[in-house]
């Protein structure tokens, strides 16, 4: 498992990424389904397939517009 710090630039305008992430130096081709990952809403998210945890960074905080 690997813990992946994110900065809110790297989140979409939905304050989620995507898992498999480019971030987490996956390649789409040897990796799980695609899958949305909330992040936005409480700062973090674990991806159920492969158990990557997509954190902010400490002082990073999404508001949606």
């Amino acid at each position: 498992m690997q813990n992946i710090e994110l900065l809110t630039k790297d989140l979409n305008h939905l304050g989620g990424i995507c898992c498999p992430s480019p971030l987490a130096k996956m390649e789409t081709w040897n990796t799980h389904p695609k899958v949305f990952l909330d992040v936005g809403k409480s700062g973090e998210a674990k991806c159920p397939y492969c158990g990557t945890l997509f954190k902010l960074k400490d002082g990073e905080h999404f508001h949606a517009h």
